[in-house]
This record gives C-alpha cells, structure tokens and sequence, in this order.
C-alpha cells in the first residue's frame, strides 16, 4: 500500500478516535446534568473509546495497520511489527489528525449556551492530568505508573491479537474491549491517555496545564508501549 494511503488512514483513524471518544466526554458524558438517564458516565465514555478503536480497526487496519496512536506505532516496533522508517510520519499524521478532531469537536461543543473550558478544571475537555487536574487527584509519580502499565498491557493484547496464530478476525474486538476496559480503570487517574496524540488534539485547544503536563502522556505511554512490545516480542518468541 502506497505510504500516502497509510498516512492517510492513520490520519482518519485518529481523528475517529478523538472525535469519538472525546467527543462522548465532553458532550454526553454528563448530558442533562449528573444523574440524568441521558448522561452516558464514565461507563458510555470507556465504550465510546473502545467502539472507535473497533470501528477503525476494521476500516482502516487493512490499509495502515489500524494503529492511531503513537505509543503503539512505538510499540510495534519494538515488538518487531513495524519498521523504524515508518514511525516520524505515523506519528505525525496520528497528531495532526487529532489536532483536527480535538479543534472540530470544540467548534461542535461551543454552539451551545454557556458552553466554556476552564484550563484549572481537571479532565476539562477531556485532557488528561495529574495533581490538581486529575478527576480523582491522583499525583504524577501514579499516574506516571497508571500510563505505563495500561499501555504496555494495550499492547501486549494488540500484538497477541494480531499474530499469526490469533483467531483471524478478531483482532479489532478484542483490541477495542481492552482499551475499554483500560479507560474503565484509569478515567479517575488521569482522565486515560494510553495515547500521547489523543492528549495532544485536546490539550492544544484548552492551553494552559493540560499542555504544561503534556509531557507525561508522551513519555509514560510511549514507555509502556516499548515495555509491551519488548515483553510480547519476549512472550511469542517459539
């Protein structure tokens, strides 16, 4: 596949993530006000993650390898699924399309009354954070190990998924139900990155501390997924 089409995929593939996800967080997660039968909660918001990451994977996988993440194009290669060639533009196709995602979704959020961001407010948006803006307050040296442990587990299932002995065809299920199952955990943690491109696309449109603590859902998520893919690489190896 030529690389403008994979660029292309994983270009759409990250904007679909964030548009998706993101998007249940910030407009229906508490639609209605809290308690409303309406508001999906942190329950729909792990879902809508999962289903983008599902969806996606089984548009666009044939195309790219259906990665939409840097920590997993990362991943890969230290699991020896992907070359080292491939990852700069990856990653810079995966951040552009979650630029666009996160800038369309706050055009959609502010056409309604009384619609504001409030960069002190933790997971604002649906930026991911430590301290202070962390929905449960949980500090950095936590969240820091939250990052990691969930997205070296993101992509142990990844890389077991899809290898050749794998069920044919399920690879994108049981992909999506683990990051619903990752958000499920750690939404209280860190409002779950697993995903520096998914950080970034939010964080740029509110400014302020979401984008100064920026640098842990880069580091930590793409150490994880080198821990994963080492691990699996490890785990697979006959």
């Amino acid at each position: 596949m030529a690389m403008i089409k994979r660029l292309a995929a994983e270009f759409i593939g990250t904007f679909w993530l964030v548009l998706g996800g993101c998007g249940s967080a910030v407009l229906a997660a508490n639609f209605g006000g809290d308690g409303n039968p309406l508001g999906i909660g942190l329950l729909g918001v792990s879902l809508a993650f999962g289903l983008t990451v599902l969806t996606g994977a089984y548009a666009l996988g044939h195309i790219s390898g259906g990665h939409f993440n840097p920590a997993v194009s990362f991943g890969l290669w230290a699991g020896g699924r992907f070359s080292a060639k491939d990852l700069l533009p990856y990653i810079v196709a995966q951040v552009l399309g979650a630029v666009l995602a996160g800038f369309i979704l706050l055009q959609i959020a502010g056409g309604t009354a009384g619609f504001a961001v409030d960069p002190a407010a933790a997971g604002t948006f649906a930026t991911n954070g430590f301290d202070a803006h962390s929905p449960g307050g949980y500090n950095a040296a936590a969240a820091f190990l939250c990052e990691v442990v969930m997205t070296a587990m993101f992509l142990v299932v990844i890389l077991g998924a899809t290898h050749k002995n794998a069920p044919a065809g399920f690879a994108p299920i049981a992909i999506g139900l683990a990051l619903t199952l990752i958000h499920l955990i750690s939404i209280p943690v860190t409002n779950t990155s697993v995903n520096p491109a998914r950080s970034t696309g939010v964080a740029l449109m509110v400014g302020g501390a979401p984008v100064a603590q920026l640098w842990l859902f880069w580091l930590a998520p793409i150490l994880g997924g080198l821990l994963g893919g080492v691990i699996y690489k490890w785990l697979g190896k006959d």
